[in-house]
């Protein structure tokens, strides 16, 4: 079975449900190696119980799915969301910062799977062309305007998002700008980011859903 090992020690994504943080740490073909609460890895196959209320769903050789209490999380490689109690009855989610102090987050767009990196300093979530069409954004429809980048000034299109996701924070009808050009991947900018409480604590963020 060794020989099927997709990754150890190389995912360190977190999710808390029920006072249990879970590491995945190891992939197999239909199993995935936990680690719970800090104790010692484990391999769990496919519809093992956890702990109570969580079960392993689904394990491929990219990501584990989790399911607790009915509600399911796909962790994917190289994240590291935490899940945490929200406040005062408010969504909340707790991201960790990678070795460069960067946050790629692991969301939806309008409920297709989407990789992000938080960016404060973008005004709207911005797409590349290419997610936007992978998502079944018909971009060309929206409002057309003009971005200076390093390439040179590029068309970029002003779209509306019906639903955004990370963790358990969801928000409706979110400004958003297509590139066609110059952009690599998703930037989850201001537009999102104002409709939530940052809070840094060391190498984590925690976000807060305000309204």
């Amino acid at each position: 079975m060794r020989a099927f090992l997709i990754t150890a020690s190389l995912l360190s994504c977190v999710i808390s449900a029920q006072a249990a943080d879970v590491s995945v740490v190891g992939l197999f073909p239909g199993k995935a190696v936990l680690v719970i609460d800090g104790g010692s890895p484990k391999t769990y196959a496919v519809g093992a119980t956890i702990v109570d209320g969580m079960k392993l769903i689904a394990a491929s050789d990219s990501s584990a799915t989790i399911e607790s209490n009915g509600r399911r999380q796909t962790i994917a490689i190289g994240d590291h969301v935490s899940r945490t109690p929200a406040s005062a009855g408010r969504s909340s989610t707790t991201l960790q910062a990678d070795s460069r102090g960067h946050y790629m987050v692991q969301g939806q767009i309008n409920g297709g799977s989407v990789r992000m990196l938080l960016d404060t300093g973008a005004t709207l979530i911005a797409l590349p062309a290419s997610e936007a069409v992978r998502l079944g954004i018909d971009y060309r429809k929206g409002q057309v305007g003009y971005l200076s980048t390093a390439n040179g000034t590029v068309p970029a299109y002003h779209v509306k998002l019906n639903t955004v996701k990370v963790g358990d924070i969801e928000l409706n009808q979110v400004d958003a700008v297509v590139q066609e050009q110059g952009l690599p991947l998703i930037l989850l900018g201001m537009s999102f980011l104002n409709r939530t409480e940052m809070r840094r604590d060391g190498q984590q963020m925690v976000l807060t859903k305000r309204f």
